[in-house]
C-alpha cells in the first residue's frame, strides 16, 4: 500500500479491515424493534456437513445502556431440543467477545428454553422464509419481554424504565464434520478464523450468509454501526464479527442519527486521530488493479493506493491526522476507484476539552441539602482488532497443444505439437491481523502541601492530586495506532457532569501518564482539585476518562476511580483568637 499525499499537511495513511452489524428497537413500555434482516436461498443437507431449516434459536441478554454492560447471563431460546451434548462455546454475548472474552470450545451440558410463545422463524431458507415484521413483534411484545425478565430473574419495571436493552443473536444449530454444535453467528466467524476458513468452504450459505444476515441494526446502538452492506450477498467474518447477527430492543426513543452516508465522529482539538472507512467488495480486487480511496478534509487530499481484497469480503482504509488547535466542524469527503465505501462523507466536530473548569470554591461555601450523587459509568471501549489483506499470485503452468499436420510431400506426414506453456494460475489471499488493549490506573491522593491525615485520607477544603497511567499493548505498526492523549476528571460535588478538569500529558506515547492542569486558584499554582468545605464526610470518589488512544477500530476509553477519605474540613487546623491589648 502505497500513500499520495497531494497537498503538504504531514497525515499517515494506512489501511485495514473493520465489519459491523446490529440491531436495535425503542419503546415506552412494550419496546419496539429496530431490526432487519436478509440472506438467500438454502435448503437442508446431510452427510457431515449440514443444517436442517428451523434448526435456529435466539441468544438473549439484557444490556445496561449507559455502560454498555451485560447484567444477566445470557439464555438461548429456541423451538427445538437441541441434543444437551452438544459442541457449544458457552453463554457469551457479542458485547462480551467485542470486550476481549476469546472463544472456547464447551463440552459441558448445552442449556436452552423452550419459551411459552414460539419463536418466529429467525433464519431465511428456501424452505422457511422469515418475516422481520414478526420476529420485531415477538421480540417486543409484552408478554415475551415479561417473560424474559422472569427467566433472567430480571426485575421486569427496571427492564423497561430505559436504562436497559435486550441484545438478540441469532442461533444455529448444525452438524460440522459429524459434530453436532450451536454457534452465533459471532460464535461462526471466530470459528471460522481459527480454521482458517474452514467453516466458510463447507457452510458458507448458512455461516457467511443466512446466519448472520438473520438480524442487523437499522440504526446504530451499543456501540454497533446500522448495516448498510448487502442483504443478499455473503459476507466475511469482519463484518461479521463488528456488524451482523445482532439486534437490541430498547425501551425509549430512539435518538436521532445522522443518514448512513453522513456519520459524525467527535474528537478533541490538537489531538492525532484515526478516521476510517470499510470498503467492501463482490469481486476480487488485485494487485494488478488495485483499489484507490481518496480522502479529502481541510483544503487537502489523501490518496491509499495497492488496496487488494478477496471475493466477497471487506478492509478498512483510514487515515491518521491532526485535529486543527481550535473547536470548529470538519467534513471529511470519501471516494474509492473500486468496491463500495461504508461512508462518502463524514462530519466531526472539534471540541475543546478545557472551557469547562469548576468555579473558584469559596470557604463560604454551602450545600446543606447535597446528597452523594451515584458514580456516573461512562462508556468504555477497551480492546480493538483489525487487519490488512496481501496477495500473492499462485503459478498454475498448463500446457495447451496445438497439434498441426506436417506432410512429407509423398504423402505423408506426421503430427507436430506446436502447443505452449500458460500459467493459469490465481490470486492467494493472506489476511493480517492487529489488535490493541489499553489499560490505565490512577492514584487520589491529598495535596503534598496540605496537613493531611495519611495518603488516602484528608480535610474538606484542602485540594487533592490525580495522577493517571495508562499502557497501550499493540502488535500494530505505529501508522495503526496512538497512545491516550487526554484525560479529564468529573467530581462527586458538580454530579459527575456540571464541570470538569482536563488533565496534562506528563509522558507521551504508547504508556501516557497524566495530572492535572495548574489550577488557577491555587497560590502555588499546584495541579491539584480543592474539595468543597461542604463536603460531608466519608468516601470521596473523583472519576477520570482515558481517551483518544486511536486504532482504525475506533477509540479506546476507560473510565478509571479512586476513592479518598474525608475526615474533618479545614476550619479546624485554624484557631482564632482575639487580639491581645494591653
Amino acid at each position: 500500500m502505497h500513500v499520495k499525499k497531494h497537498i503538504a499537511p504531514s497525515i499517515i495513511l494506512t489501511l485495514l479491515i473493520l465489519l459491523m452489524f446490529p440491531i436495535s428497537s425503542y419503546a415506552d413500555g412494550d419496546g419496539d424493534g429496530n431490526i432487519d434482516h436478509g440472506g438467500g436461498g438454502m435448503g437442508s443437507g446431510s452427510g457431515q456437513y449440514f443444517w436442517n431449516t428451523h434448526d435456529e434459536g435466539v441468544r438473549v441478554t439484557i444490556v445496561r445502556d449507559d455502560d454498555r454492560t451485560p447484567v444477566t447471563t445470557p439464555v438461548d431460546f429456541t423451538n427445538r431440543t437441541p441434543s444437551r451434548t452438544l459442541m457449544h462455546f458457552g453463554k457469551v454475548s457479542k458485547l462480551q467477545y467485542r470486550n476481549g472474552i476469546n472463544l472456547t470450545p464447551n463440552t459441558a451440558v448445552y442449556n436452552y428454553i423452550q419459551p411459552e410463545k414460539e419463536l418466529p422463524f429467525i433464519i431465511k431458507s428456501d424452505r422457511g422464509q422469515a418475516s422481520i415484521e414478526e420476529i420485531k413483534n415477538y421480540f417486543t411484545d409484552e408478554l415475551v419481554v415479561r417473560y424474559i425478565a422472569e427467566v433472567t430473574a430480571f426485575d421486569y419495571d427496571t427492564l423497561i424504565n430505559g436504562s436497559y436493552k435486550l441484545l438478540l443473536e441469532p442461533i444455529a444449530y448444525i452438524t460440522f464434520n459429524g459434530v453436532k454444535m450451536a454457534m452465533t453467528a459471532h460464535e461462526a466467524a471466530l470459528y471460522d478464523q481459527v480454521l482458517n476458513g474452514g467453516l466458510r468452504s463447507k457452510m458458507v450459505s448458512l455461516s457467511h450468509q443466512n446466519l448472520p444476515l438473520a438480524m442487523f441494526l437499522e440504526t446504530p446502538d451499543l456501540g454497533f454501526p446500522a448495516w448498510d452492506g448487502s442483504t443478499s450477498d455473503r459476507v466475511s467474518n469482519d463484518q461479521i464479527i463488528t456488524s451482523l447477527g445482532l439486534g437490541i430492543v430498547r425501551f425509549k426513543e430512539a435518538p436521532t442519527t445522522p443518514p448512513p452516508s453522513q456519520t459524525h465522529y467527535q474528537y478533541r482539538t490538537d489531538t492525532d486521530v484515526i478516521t476510517s472507512i470499510r470498503l467492501s467488495t463482490s469481486v476480487q480486487i488485485t494487485p494488478k488493479d488495485p483499489a484507490r480511496v481518496t480522502f479529502s478534509l481541510m483544503g487537502s487530499s489523501y490518496t491509499v493506493t495497492n488496496i487488494v481484497i478477496p471475493e466477497g469480503e471487506s478492509q478498512l482504509v483510514w487515515i491518521k491526522w491532526r485535529t486543527p488547535s481550535t473547536p470548529q466542524t470538519v467534513t471529511v469527503s470519501v471516494q474509492s476507484s473500486q468496491g463500495s465505501v461504508s461512508q462518502n462523507s463524514i462530519t466531526a466536530s472539534i471540541v475543546d476539552l478545557s472551557q469547562n473548569p469548576p468555579p473558584d470554591p469559596k470557604v463560604t461555601d454551602r450545600r446543606p441539602s447535597f446528597q452523594l450523587p451515584s458514580i456516573h459509568a461512562y462508556s468504555t471501549k477497551t480492546t480493538a482488532s483489525w487487519g490488512i489483506w496481501s496477495a500473492r499470485w499462485h503459478e498454475y503452468w498448463v500446457w495447451i497443444p496445438n497439434w498441426q499436420w506436417v506432410g512429407d510431400g509423398k504423402g505423408g506426414g506426421y503430427w507436430v505439437d506446436y502447443g505452449y506453456w500458460k500459467d493459469n494460475g490465481w490470486w492467494d489471499y493472506d489476511w493480517t491481523g492487529y489488535t490493541a488493549s489499553l489499560l490505565a490506573h490512577q492514584s487520589v491522593v491529598p495535596d503534598s502541601k496540605s496537613p493531611s491525615l495519611s495518603s488516602n485520607r484528608m480535610k474538606s477544603g484542602y485540594g487533592l492530586e490525580i495522577n493517571s497511567f495508562t499502557t497501550l499493548s499493540s502488535n500494530a505498526p505505529s501508522s495503526h495506532i496512538t497512545g491516550a492523549q487526554h484525560a479529564v476528571s468529573y467530581f462527586p460535588e458538580f454530579g459527575y457532569q456540571a464541570y470538569w478538569r482536563l488533565h496534562d500529558l506528563k509522558e507521551r506515547g504508547y504508556n501516557a501518564n497524566f495530572w492535572l492542569k495548574p489550577n488557577e486558584y491555587s497560590t502555588y499554582n499546584s495541579r491539584v482539585h480543592f474539595s468543597p468545605i461542604w463536603f460531608p464526610d466519608g468516601p470521596y470518589t473523583p472519576i477520570t476518562r482515558i481517551l483518544d488512544a486511536w486504532t482504525p477500530d475506533g477509540m479506546l476509553t476507560l473510565q478509571l476511580q479512586d476513592t479518598i477519605t474525608i475526615s474533618g474540613n479545614l476550619f479546624s487546623d485554624w484557631h482564632i483568637a482575639p487580639q491581645k491589648t494591653k
